[in-house]
């Protein structure tokens, strides 16, 4: 006998397994918990196969979930696109987002795909530039959703996390150590600043070894262990390293990292991009 797979609880599935847990998957499909765990079960006793691990923890994928992910996304995409080109996307348009490079990763690019998925028929414009410059682009309306790095807020802006700054060097690095500090850091920089003035305060000797509109470029000559870098904790590259400098080097302060929203015609819609946006800094909405 022929059944017929529930894509609902199919998509409550992948949304689960792609998400890495209940919660945020309700979140996505905007469901209760407790509606996206009946779908669950509801799925594992139409197949009759365990297709989670639930533990204190969380959740994981059973051997039979693996299996089925693959397929599930594959009857989820099929599905989707049959719906999309038989009836009208409720969105479409084009939204311009700014986000400083430095924080790109990890959400940006989960936000982009989960967005598309659901709103196909808009294009974001993706802007990777300082935030000094985001923030100009805002105000004079050609970006819709900028995403900034600060050490405050201006108003109508939204602290999605807040992230001490830290020292980084290369792996097993001696330049730290070195009197006058070498530095090393892009022209428009907002922490460059700010790092120096902490280590003048410090009493501590510094110059200015490499600048450049590169990132790659500081990058690389932070990695050759020719200069030093601030960067906010958890975006630091596979290149380099946190210094562990036991005090010798001046602790950096926290910097917010904001969004804003423009007032524009495409307010709805970039409206609609911050709401994905917030679900990956897990704030909510």
């Amino acid at each position: 006998m022929i059944r017929n797979m529930d894509l609902t609880a199919l998509r409550s599935f992948v949304a689960v397994a792609e998400s890495g847990g209940v919660t945020k998957a309700a979140g996505l499909l905007h469901l209760t918990q407790s509606a996206v765990s009946m779908q669950l079960k509801r799925l594992e006793e139409a197949l009759g196969q365990p297709l989670l691990v639930r533990s204190g923890r969380g959740v994981r994928l059973s051997l039979q979930g693996e299996q089925l992910l693959g397929y599930g996304r594959r009857i989820l995409a099929l599905n989707d696109e049959v719906w999309l080109r038989m009836t009208d996307a409720q969105y479409e348009g084009e939204v311009s987002f700014g986000v400083p490079g430095d924080i790109v990763y990890p959400h940006v690019p989960s936000v982009l795909k989960r967005f598309a998925q659901d709103f196909p028929r808009v294009k974001v414009h993706l802007i990777s530039s300082y935030t000094a410059h985001v923030k100009e682009m805002l105000a004079a309306g050609k970006a819709d959703l900028i995403l900034c790095t600060e050490p405050g807020m201006d108003d109508g802006g939204e602290t999605l996390e807040s992230v001490p700054l830290i020292w980084e060097g290369a792996e097993n690095g001696q330049a730290w150590e070195e009197r006058p500090l070498r530095l090393a850091f892009e022209d428009s920089c907002i922490f460059r600043p700010t790092a120096q003035r902490a280590l003048s305060n410090a009493g501590v000797e510094w110059e200015m070894a490499v600048t450049s509109d590169s990132t790659r470029t500081i990058e690389a000559s932070v990695s050759a262990d020719l200069a030093v870098h601030a960067a906010l904790a958890g975006t630091t590259s596979r290149y380099v390293e946190q210094i562990s400098h036991n005090g010798a080097l001046p602790e950096l302060p926290v910097f917010n990292i904001n969004m804003y929203l423009a007032k524009g015609t495409q307010r709805e819609l970039a409206g609609k991009l911050a709401e994905y946006v917030r679900l990956a800094y897990g704030v909510e909405g």
